[in-house]
């Protein structure tokens, strides 16, 4: 007995030798900026360390009821999130899969055998049936903790699958966002241009009866109908725009654009005041942060799993059945039959393979540490860019609306010295031309700053964060059921 006991010792130690050897995970380092983002102005609030964006539902921060319900649609309905949502389920079968090496395989094979054999003594044949139901347990002990790396690497791939998903519903929820208010400044627009052509309308039935009275030129009258048609044209250009971003939306809602319709509206207000939290904060708020940290613990795990490779194989193998040549004795004792036996494999020679495995390990952690570092700082060019258009259009806004009201001014001033004869219509073309380019432009700074708060609410993860990762230090295999409580956090 001493023996086996020293076997069972020195394999227990090497195990407890192979898991100081694994390396050790450690989240990768990144620079955060200071306290405040550099682009937030005297304007915003200075940000809290309680600052956050309300969990769930961020679009209802913009206070619009039909964006409201085309924002359920996409969680129900788009082909994309589907995807996204059935790689997770597949990630997570891994974990079960990889979870299955702790444990032993066993296989049955049950045989009937029909055998003919030759006496040459009395030259005659004999036949006889053997009934087998041989069973093999097969058992690889976790010595050097490859299986449970392997598990933890899984859970890792599935966390990052989780979060990759996450993200997908975030990049959906803000693309239809900024799209539904893309077609309301178009509406906006379209309204401004249909106000633009009842003026010009009337200009041109101002111009035309000053020509049939002799006050006025051809020329006047035909400027006229030119800035009337322009102005025609270029609302019948926007419903281009229009169509194709409605059709855009209906795909990401998930239903067939040739029967999905948004009735005309327009942006009511500007946009939310938007909480921006600290920016060491942003490192737990975005999901894809979250994957890319999540694929570099996966990678740390594979290496550690590479290192494993380097030590024997020990396995525990047990086979045991029944056999006789009647059916009807097989539970008899002399028809039992087993067996158990332990053996080590390792490899000697394999010209490198071993090593370049644990190289092609550590490459995939370096670069992982890298995208991750990567995505990190993107993340921070993407919210100061947010927060510097945000800044910079609530100025210009100011600035635009000043310059439409002196527009509107010198119209009606040049509208009136057309109308005494002091100008020329030329005048009036311009100042046509510099009040309709001021109005709209006032209507599209409307537009980007909607636009822009919704790329701010994505680009800090729309109230997301990292605890809502399912299984985060727990068993990933019993988290959910089913991909329909994706969105429930792990406990």
């Amino acid at each position: 007995m001493n023996r086996p006991i020293r076997t069972i010792s020195l394999l227990l130690s090497l195990s407890m030798l192979a898991a100081c050897m694994e390396p050790k995970y450690v989240r990768p380092t990144v620079q955060t900026p200071p306290d405040n983002y550099k682009e937030r102005d005297a304007q915003w609030k200075p940000a809290q360390p309680s600052d956050s964006i309300p969990r769930g539902k961020w679009w209802e921060m913009f206070g619009d009821v039909r964006l409201n319900r085309l924002e359920e649609q996409v969680m129900n309905g788009n082909q994309s999130l589907q995807q996204s949502e059935a790689q997770f389920r597949q990630s997570r079968a891994a974990v079960s899969s990889a979870f299955s090496g702790f444990f032993p395989a066993v296989t049955l094979n049950p045989a009937i055998t029909r055998t003919r054999s030759y006496s040459s003594g009395s030259n005659t044949y004999g036949y006889g049936t053997l009934y087998e139901m041989p069973g093999t347990a097969s058992w690889e002990p976790d010595f050097w903790g490859q299986v449970r790396l392997s598990v933890n690497s899984a859970k890792g791939s599935a966390q990052a699958s989780a979060a990759q998903l996450e993200n997908a519903k975030l990049s959906l929820a803000a693309q239809l966002a900024a799209d539904y208010f893309s077609i309301e400044t178009i509406d906006k627009e379209e309204i401004v241009l249909s106000s633009a052509t009842v003026d010009y309308k009337a200009a041109l039935d101002l111009t035309s009866n000053r020509f049939n009275a002799g006050v006025a030129s051809q020329a006047d009258v035909a400027q006229a109908q030119s800035q009337l048609s322009a102005t025609q044209a270029q609302a019948t250009d926007l419903l281009i725009s229009r169509a194709q971003l409605e059709h855009a939306i209906a795909v990401i809602v998930g239903e067939s654009p040739s029967s999905f319709k948004i009735e005309p509206g327009v942006i009511s207000s500007a946009p939310p005041e938007i909480p921006t939290g600290m920016p060491s904060q942003l490192l737990e708020r975005r999901p894809d942060i979250a994957a890319a940290e999540r694929q570099v613990y996966s990678a740390n795990e594979d290496i550690g799993a590479a290192r494993a490779a380097y030590f024997p194989v020990v396995s525990i193998i047990a086979t045991g059945g029944l056999e006789n040549a009647t059916a009807t004795q097989w539970f008899e004792w002399p028809s039992r039959f087993f067996s158990l036996g332990v053996s080590a494999a390792d490899t000697i020679i394999d010209f490198g393979k071993h090593q370049a495995g644990r190289k092609q390990a550590w490459a995939a952690y370096d670069a992982s540490v890298s995208a991750y570092r990567e995505t990190v700082l993107t993340a921070f060019q993407q919210v100061e860019d947010d927060l510097a258009a945000l800044r910079l259009l609530a100025i210009e806004s100011e600035q635009e609306e000043s310059a439409f009201k002196a527009a509107q001014d010198s119209l009606r001033l040049t509208m009136d010295q057309y109308t005494a004869g002091t100008v020329s219509y030329m005048n009036v073309i311009q100042a046509q031309n510099t009040a309709l380019t001021s109005e709209n432009t006032t209507v599209q700074i409307l537009g980007k700053r909607m636009t822009y708060a919704v790329d701010l609410l994505r680009d800090l993860g729309g109230g997301w964060d990292s605890s809502m990762l399912p299984a985060k230090g727990g068993d990933l295999r019993a988290t959910y059921s089913s991909g329909s409580h994706l969105n429930t956090p792990a406990h």
